[in-house]
């Protein structure tokens, strides 16, 4: 039930305020002074407060600075008898969120307490929605313990605070939107909008629109205004997915707005300003891009203040029994299926599997075997025939042997990415430098 304190030094009409809103279902006390209501609610709770502006002790401003300190929830709605701007304002620039004006009209009051109550409502249910969405994000929480997945965890965390733009690197289906999510979750700006767009999904002709909106007749079809991605992001985050496709006359504008901070709709005259933070990612070369003449240097250089690779699933092959486990959890509950696992000739395959599809292709190769499994561990029988029949070819039975030899091809594959740079092998490897010499010794790798 909603509880309300009525503070006000005039008897009858405080009480008179309290039986009216009684008689529709809330639970009212009343105070004679400002010192009483701020002892009434440092020991009690409650939903809303009315006071007087003037009273005795403490007059209705003191008292609400008091609440909004001890009791940030109440929110307050000032009585005047002088029909003041200035009284209405102050009351408000201090925290109130409504004021009445005597002589009380009681059906104004009751419509107002209501609607108060409803927004409160309304602010409990976005709350709520809020953490719903935040534990669904948790779902989708980056799965990883390589050494790889490590240093991106890192990076996030570094970048998180920051407001600098931030490139996502790495082949598709690696999770690049994740860690966009990451960031944005990690930020200040967690609160406020998180808005994706896909630049590879939209036609040339329509980026300009998609990007900073338009005004209603500046083109044929266009019956209403519109907000773009950028307005929409506004205090939030914009990530700009597969940013190498942007044609690049659109580009200009692009760095026109992330550098002014400010966006002109299609048929306007005037610019409007954004506080907008912008994370993009890509699976192409843009080095190369800018090479060929594709993509603007200077708008590379903007976007990428800092960058993140995420590694493919052939660099972090330790992370795919945890993210098989993950995937089984998420798809039991989706499913409604008790799986418990995977038996390890299926673990065998899925290690050794070439994911072209990387992590997304992992996901959707264990949604179906999740569905498909009778029992309580997927099989081989689970998998689609092509993984299936990939049966970790040219390793031997023996599980010592068969990881004597996953390390030789792992640690040369690791030395020829990084040149034979050994101080740099044994970094990514997580191990000594003395120790990789050891197993490189030990394994017969050639260098």
């Amino acid at each position: 039930m909603t509880r309300i304190l009525i503070a006000d030094d005039e008897r009858e009409l405080r009480d008179a305020l309290c039986t009216v809103l009684s008689e529709e279902g809330f639970d009212c006390k009343v105070a004679g002074d400002g010192e009483e209501a701020i002892k009434l609610i440092e020991e009690e709770n409650f939903d809303i407060l009315i006071a007087d502006i003037k009273m005795p002790k403490r007059n209705g401003i003191e008292v609400l600075e008091k609440v909004n300190q001890i009791s940030p929830k109440t929110v307050t709605i000032i009585i005047t008898a002088y029909a003041t701007v200035e009284t209405a304002i102050e009351a408000l620039r201090r925290g109130a969120v409504d004021y009445l004006i005597k002589p009380v009209d009681f059906d104004e009051v009751i419509m107002r307490v209501k609607r108060i109550r409803q927004y409160q409502q309304l602010n409990l249910e976005v709350q709520y929605l809020r953490k719903e969405v935040h534990a669904k994000f948790n779902e989708n929480l980056i799965i990883g313990k390589s050494t790889a997945m490590q240093n991106v965890f890192q990076l996030i965390k570094k970048v998180a605070n920051s407001n600098s733009n931030v490139l996502i690197t790495g082949k598709s289906g690696t999770g690049k939107e994740l860690v966009a999510r990451a960031i944005h979750q990690a930020s200040p700006r967690a609160n406020a909008p998180f808005i994706p767009i896909n630049c590879g999904a939209i036609p040339e002709n329509l980026f300009e629109s998609e990007l900073f909106g338009f005004k209603k007749g500046s083109f044929t079809g266009a019956t209403m205004d519109k907000d773009g991605v950028f307005r929409a992001a506004n205090g939030g985050t914009l990530f700009l997915d597969e940013v190498g496709e942007i044609p690049v006359h659109i580009q200009v504008k692009l760095l026109r707005a992330i550098e002014s901070k400010e966006i002109k709709p299609l048929g306007s005259n005037y610019s409007v300003k954004v506080d907008v933070r912008v994370l993009s990612a890509t699976n192409k070369n843009l080095q190369k891009e800018i090479e060929e003449g594709n993509f603007r240097e200077d708008l590379y250089y903007r976007l990428n203040i800092i960058e993140i690779h995420l590694p493919s699933l052939s660099e972090r092959r330790e992370d795919i029994p945890l993210l098989v486990e993950h995937f089984i959890r998420k798809y039991n509950k989706e499913l409604k299926r008790k799986v418990r696992g995977v038996d390890n000739e299926t673990m065998k395959v899925l290690m050794n599997y070439q994911w072209k599809g990387e992590v997304r292709e992992l996901e959707n190769m264990i949604e179906r075997a999740v569905l498909l499994c009778e029992g309580d561990y997927i099989t081989l029988e689970n998998l689609p025939p092509h993984a299936s029949a990939q049966r970790f070819e040219g390793y031997p039975d023996e599980l010592k042997a068969a990881v004597r030899q996953f390390e030789k091809q792992h640690i040369s594959a690791i030395l020829r990415r990084v040149n034979n740079d050994k101080v740099k092998c044994a970094k990514i490897l997580g191990i000594g430098l003395s120790s990789l010499y050891r197993k490189i010794d030990e394994l017969g790798i050639e260098i």
